[in-house]
């Protein structure tokens, strides 16, 4: 059996899936968590990600491994291939300040326009502003800026500080894929290039591209991760990358001889390309253009391939590219699956009995109608905004109306995510509906209710690192393979517009009087 694997280095955690390359069966798998915070000093992440290669077996037997990771978050490398500072992550907001600076700056169209994005503070760019405004002295040791899962593919090569690496601070071999640069706020999905003019603007340094194997590139500028294409290879797993210098990493070569987390003697194994979380997980579902995709976590993204790059000059869409050589512009809100808990803890109740009482109302709630900005709102921007019942009567303030009102707000505030897309010319053909809340039978329902498209629920799964694997299997074998995705439930068409008529009434998107 030829074997491949795939990782996905989130915020919370290390994960770690193997894959028969063939057909995308699930061989084993592995984890280890990471630390909690909004800044995390990267050589925890080396740590999960051996004892991930642990937890899952090992790697003697695969053949290929790719690595997604978290978006966004800033590593600050020295000439000596040294973390500079801890790295800031996607969800840190002390850069909310320089966002709106580079945004005056600028300008939101001209932004837009050149990078697809409009800077909030969860962009890179804004991070290395805030590095440059607050923190000089560090920003003057900074020789190279990369993404977590850049530093993670560059050490897996045997790069490194010169004490725990094989191969040493070549910062030359950085690399990184379309689809993480693409959240930079210094990569233009449409041009395909980095704007350095950009980064200088933010940073207030020259920088260039990476150049790989092309030997030194102009000494005393910033280097940027080189940006490789779809199916492409960043090299091999160095054999000794968890070796002397990391001896004390679990499954590391101890006297010799591979441990568990590493590779046998004389075995190469190839590295993908790697990509950014939401890209990663459009490869593990096989989404095409047309498809979009609704995750419901703690916050709720909407992301759909297009075949266009998408510039909104609003920033409700960032027009992100994918891993495939197509686009994936994204919307978010910041209230999802965290509105059900809040309403069943009122409620008094789990989320089975919440699927229960809202399965017995009828759709739009018999009026009721929860506004669900809990914690304000990034789609529709409403940073200060707070949630709200509306249409409350004797007759209607029922368990079971309040308990729907919750999945349909919920669900209304991710249609406007992908009413956001569809403004920006987007194809919408499919829904495929992920993330744990959506294993609720009342939230696959009422989601054929509330949006209008064929409704899909894949069956749970490391979606990030299975698209990872993806890319492992194409870099490897040299053209995309096409897994099957298995399917939970394909709840029947109900489309109810009363529901988003109901919720836009509330939101005073349209006329009460209609």
């Amino acid at each position: 059996m030829n074997l491949v694997a795939g990782v996905d280095s989130s915020t919370q955690s290390c994960k770690v899936v193997v894959l028969d390359a063939g057909s995308g069966t699930l061989v084993r798998e592995g984890r280890a968590a990471h630390p909690d915070g909004t800044e995390v000093q990267p050589d925890h992440w080396w740590r999960a990600l051996s004892a991930a290669f642990d937890d899952a077996g090992g790697l003697a037997d695969v053949s290929a491994l790719s690595v997604g990771g978290q978006q966004h978050g800033m590593v600050l490398l020295d000439h000596a291939g040294e973390v500079v500072r801890p790295a800031l992550l996607w969800n840190d907001t002390r850069s909310a300040g320089a966002a709106a600076a580079l945004t005056d700056e600028v300008g939101a169209e001209d932004f837009a326009r050149r990078t697809g994005l409009v800077p909030v503070a969860s962009f890179t760019i804004t991070k290395v502003r805030w590095v440059r405004d607050h923190e000089p002295d560090l920003a003057d040791r900074v020789a190279a800026v990369a993404l977590p899962h850049d530093w993670l593919t560059w050490r897996l090569r045997g790069y490194g500080p010169a004490a725990s690496s094989p191969l040493g601070p070549d910062l030359e071999q950085l690399t990184t894929d379309r689809s993480d640069a693409s959240g930079t706020g210094y990569w233009s999905p449409s041009s395909g290039e980095y704007d350095l003019d950009l980064f200088k603007l933010a940073f207030g340094r020259d920088a260039r591209e990476a150049v790989g194997s092309a030997g030194p590139g102009e000494p005393g500028t910033v280097v940027l991760p080189r940006v490789l294409g779809p199916g492409d290879s960043a090299g091999a797993i160095h054999p000794g990358c968890f070796g002397s210098g990391a001896a004390e990493l679990p499954g590391a070569a101890g006297s010799g001889s591979a441990g568990p987390g590493t590779a046998a003697p004389g075995q190469r194994i190839v590295l993908g390309a790697g990509a950014g979380d939401n890209a990663a997980a459009a490869l593990g579902l096989g989404t095409k253009p047309g498809d979009v995709v609704v995750s419901v976590g703690t916050s709720g993204t909407v992301f759909s391939v297009a075949s266009r790059a998408v510039a909104d000059p609003s920033g409700t869409v960032a027009g992100f590219a994918d891993a495939s050589g197509e686009y994936l512009p994204i919307a978010v809100t910041l209230n999802a699956a965290r509105v059900l808990s809040s309403v069943a803890g009122i409620l008094g109740v789990d989320f089975d009995e919440l699927s229960r009482l809202a399965l017995e109302a009828e759709p739009g709630a018999g009026g009721v109608v929860l506004v669900p900005y809990f914690e304000g709102e990034r789609t529709p921007n409403l940073p200060h905004a707070k949630a709200s019942f509306h249409g409350l009567s004797i007759a209607s303030s029922t368990r079971s109306n309040l308990a729907r009102a919750a999945i349909e707000g919920m669900l209304c505030g991710l249609s406007g995510g992908l009413d956001s897309l569809r403004s920006q010319g987007g194809a919408a053909t499919r829904l495929l509906l992920i993330g744990g809340a959506v294993q609720n039978p009342a939230v696959q329902a009422i989601a054929a209710q509330v949006f209008d498209l064929p409704v899909v629920v894949p069956s749970p799964g490391e979606y990030v690192a299975r698209g990872a694997a993806v890319q492992a299997a194409w870099a490897h074998h040299g053209s995309r393979p096409d897994w099957p995705v298995a399917v939970d439930a394909a709840p029947a068409p109900d489309y109810q517009p009363v529901i988003r008529q109901n919720y836009l009434r509330a939101c005073g998107h349209i006329d009460p009087g209609n």
